[in-house]
Formats: C-alpha cells, structure tokens, sequence
C-alpha cells in the first residue's frame, strides 16, 4: 500500500529475516522475496513469483511482511547480514536504503540497461545520487473517485477544481459531498496543484511554509467551512471514516488511491462496479490539479548471496507481461508504459482511468529523509482542518520541524 501516510496497520504476519547471509561466493539459487502487500494483493505476487522461478530455474521463498514494520524489520536483518534477498520497498524507502549502504547498486546490472520503456517518475524513485538501486514493480497516485449515480441524480458533473466541488455540494447533501481525509499524503493534491512543494532539494531549502502551500491548505479548510465537506476530527480513523462513508454511499466523492477500489467495490454502493467514477483530483481555478506519485520498487539487498537469480527474478517480475497480469488481477497500476498496451490492461475499467493520473503525478523529493516529512506535515494538516490552528502558523511548525529533526543542512525559505 503506497499511502504509507494513511497510518492504516496491515493486518498480515511478519515473518522471520530469511533469506541468504552476507557471505560472498557462488549464487545461491534461491530468492528469498519479502512481499509488503496487502492481503488482496500477495496470492498473486507470490503465483507470479513461483512461475517466474520455475520459468528461470531457481527457487523462490515468498515472505508476507506487514507494511508497517517491514523498513524496520527489513534494515534490522540487512544491518546483520540476513534479511530477504528481494525487497518490495515503498518508494520513499529506497534513497535512504541506498545511503545506508543496505540495497545493492544494480547500475551495472542488466537491470538498469535498458530503462527506456519505465514510466520516468517511477522510474526517478529509484536513483539515488545518479545510481541506480531499485526497479519499479508498481505505482500510484490519488485520483478523485466518485458515486456516478449519486452525482448523475443532482445532474452534477465531476468537478475539475476546488470551486466547482465547493459549488456542487449543495445538491449533493452539503457536508455529506465530499470527505476530506486529514492525513499529509492526502494534503499534497492541495499543495502540488497550487505549485508548492515541501522542500527543493535541489537549492537544499525547506519550502513547506510558502504562500502557495498556505493558501493551498486554506482551500483544503474552507471546503470544510463552506459545509462543502466534512472530516475526521480524530485523524486514527480518519481513512477508516472514510472508506466507511464512500463505500455505504453516505460520501458522494473522495480522493484515494487504486489500492482501494478493491475495498469500494465490496460496499452497497458499488455492488455494481460501473457506478464508480474516477477522475483527476480537482485543481485550482484553471482546473490544473496535480497529485503525488506513490507505488514500490524492487531493491536487493547488498551482501546476498543470491545476487545473479535476483537480478533474474526482478526482471521477471517487472517485465510487461508480468505486470499485465498484476494490472488485470488486481487493478494496480503498471509502471512499464507497453504494458498499457496490452489488452487486458486497457479492458481493465480502473487501469485505464488511473492511466493519465499516473503518467501525470508529481514526483515527491526522492531524498534519503523523504519518508520522514510526513509526520509533521500530517499533525500540521490535521490541525487546520480542525481549526485548531491558522495554516501559516501551522507550516511554519513544520518547516522548523524539518530543519531540526528531518534536514537540519537545508535552510528555512
């Protein structure tokens, strides 16, 4: 699950480190691949897995990990030597594996070859300093997903910017229009279609407390004051709130991911699929929106003894028929751009829509701190949409967040 930030506990096993010690020597042959996904996702990672090691002639070990303990389990085995030989890491975990010295550089590789057919923002996520240390498996963004009939019965169209959702609410059930989950991934459509960002990387300056980010989260609380929308006050249950809302058809529209359609569609109010509508997260008053670029990559781990049938095994995985298959069984988003190609993928109703709002998304500083803006950022959200706090005064709290605890060599502006 890319929202990391969604703070949603994954209810799988953790397992043992696994895998191949760090001694040096012939390969091994047998991949030991730490699969994060969710429970609707990992029996086909692991079938995929098992044809691909039978096809190539290796053995493969597939180990279901819990999203949310999987970066510390996983660099607690790899700073021992042990741990998985393949790691499916979230995007933002791959800069700071890579700095750490726990995933090999693959820039030699046959991987990193031929890179051309990748998606580029995807693809951006797994450089780190110029080399490359992953491959992506899939990837992601928010979109706006909405309740076609609820819309269609107050003869509303999708709306392409904050205004015209604002707008639209009164024939929609005011409050009950829209329900704004209050957690930082779900912030950043708010802050990139206003043009801010969180930091510059590359001038090494903080910028979360711009005018462009204040004004874009006053946007976000007058949808909440102009009874255009409602949230969770309690941020825990915030994304639960919402699922819950969305599904059983009280909230016409939200912003999510494809990781929960799976979700929606069990819910009375897509008991037919059809009725789920999905479009680009709404924009500023010229409609231009933009949303942030989640998914994993594969990594693996530096000191494996199974270097050669990895290399193997991921390219396997990340090739286009593979991920055809993932896109037609689980509604995930590829990451080659071919595999859109494919007809099943193109049959695949949520596929095809989440199309251009991937090969539009924004990509997120690919820096080792990445993961660690969130925090911050999240309290800060949670507290203007509440009216705890004014937005200025919030981000300001974050930026100085960010310069003592997150990138204290960046300066403030």
């Amino acid at each position: 699950m890319t929202a990391m930030a969604t703070g949603v506990a994954l209810v799988l096993t953790a397992c043992g480190s696994g895998g191949s010690s760090s001694n040096s020597g012939t390969d091994s042959g047998e991949v030991t691949f730490w699969d994060t996904s969710g429970p609707n996702e990992s029996p086909v990672f692991k079938k995929i897995a098992e044809a691909c090691a039978t096809k190539d002639g290796y053995k493969v070990k597939t180990e279901t990990v819990a999203f949310d303990q999987a970066l510390n389990n996983y660099k607690t085995a790899a700073q021992g030597g042990q741990g998985p030989d393949v790691f499916r890491s979230e995007v933002a975990w791959v800069p700071q594996l890579a700095k750490n010295g726990l995933v090999a550089d693959l820039s030699d590789t046959d991987l990193a070859k031929d890179t051309s057919d990748f998606l580029e923002v995807p693809l951006g996520s797994t450089k780190y300093e110029g080399k490359s240390y992953g491959v992506p498996q899939v990837t992601d963004s928010l979109a706006l997903l909405y309740n076609k009939k609820k819309l269609a019965d107050a003869g509303v169209e999708p709306p392409k910017t904050w205004d015209e959702l604002k707008a639209a609410a009164a024939k929609l059930g005011g409050e009950k229009s829209f329900f704004l989950n209050n957690d930082a991934y779900y912030a950043l459509p708010f802050i990139y279609g206003a043009g801010g960002d969180l930091v510059d990387a590359s001038a090494k300056k903080i910028v979360v407390n711009s005018a462009d980010n204040v004004k874009a989260l006053q946007t976000a609380k007058g949808l909440l004051d102009a009874k255009a929308a409602t949230t969770a006050l309690d941020p825990t249950n915030s994304y639960a709130n919402m699922q819950a809302a969305f599904s059983s058809g009280e909230a016409a529209m939200v912003v999510n991911g494809p990781w929960a359609v799976a979700d929606y569609l069990k819910g009375a109010a897509f008991t037919d699929a059809a009725n789920l509508g999905i479009a680009p997260v709404p924009g500023d008053s010229a409609g231009k929106g933009s949303a942030p670029v989640g998914g994993h990559d594969y990594v693996i781990r530096q000191g494996t003894k199974a270097k050669t049938s990895s290399i193997k095994f991921i390219q396997c995985m990340s090739s286009a028929d593979s991920q055809a298959q993932v896109a037609k069984e689980l509604g995930l988003l590829p990451t080659r751009k071919s595999a859109y190609s494919n007809a099943d993928v193109k049959a695949n109703a949520v596929v095809s829509a989440f199309e251009p709002v991937a090969k539009a998304a924004h990509a997120r500083p690919w820096i080792p701190e990445g993961g660690q803006l969130f925090d911050p950022l999240k309290i800060a959200y949670a507290d203007v949409l509440a009216g705890k706090k004014e937005a200025k005064a919030a981000l300001d709290e974050v930026a100085k967040a960010y310069k003592d605890t997150v990138v204290p060599e960046y300066s403030i502006g």
